[in-house]
């Protein structure tokens, strides 16, 4: 499917120059002098080089239509995922390159993921968008500080280091945003 430049957004898989290339930052620019554009880090699919492009409203990209199916995280063995298809009991094995360096952390037994395939070759992993975690270890409340305004630093059980309000420590269980790391909200259960 044709689209505009200027209406490419993070995520988005484009075929470009011959190439597969996943967006992974966009910016749109509109200078004093000229037209605007978009400013897009592109990372190729099969690679993992990146580039950056520009490209005007009136250009044209072909956005590639992926394919997505639900699979279970089994387990790592060395640098390789091992995740199952819950409808054909299929495994699929993949290397960290393909799922991400900033996603792995995240992943947990028996995690239910979206595997991203295009012309029956799978390109990606997609986690849910949020995770529940346990605080294992969190600094101590300065004294003076609101609730509202201020975070500080705490360490979630997979190692991965996030800010939480001052209210939250050690043992907690909390929501996490897996694209950023970020705190959402203290778990419900």
């Amino acid at each position: 499917m044709k689209i505009n430049g200027n209406a490419i957004k993070v995520g988005y898989v484009l075929e470009h120059e011959g190439r597969l290339w996943r967006a992974m930052k966009t910016q749109h620019t509109h200078p004093g002098k000229g037209g605007a554009f978009m400013q897009v880090e592109l990372k190729d699919i099969r690679t993992g080089t990146k580039q950056n492009t520009r490209f005007r409203s009136a250009d044209t990209v072909e956005q590639v239509s992926l394919e997505f199916k639900d699979f279970q995280f089994l387990y790592k063995e060395g640098d390789s995922y091992t995740f199952m298809n819950t409808e054909t009991y299929d495994q699929v094995s993949l290397g960290e390159d393909m799922l991400g360096e900033d996603q792995v952390p995240y992943l947990t037994d028996g995690m239910m993921v979206k595997v991203e395939s295009f012309e029956d070759s799978v390109i990606g992993v997609s986690l849910p968008e949020f995770v529940t975690l346990e605080i294992t270890e969190a600094d101590a409340v300065v004294k003076g500080q609101t609730a509202s305004s201020s975070y500080k630093p705490a360490v979630l059980a997979n190692g991965v280091r996030t800010s939480v309000p001052p209210y939250i420590g050690a043992g907690t269980r909390v929501v996490i945003r897996t694209d950023d790391g970020s705190y959402v909200e203290r778990a419900k259960d």
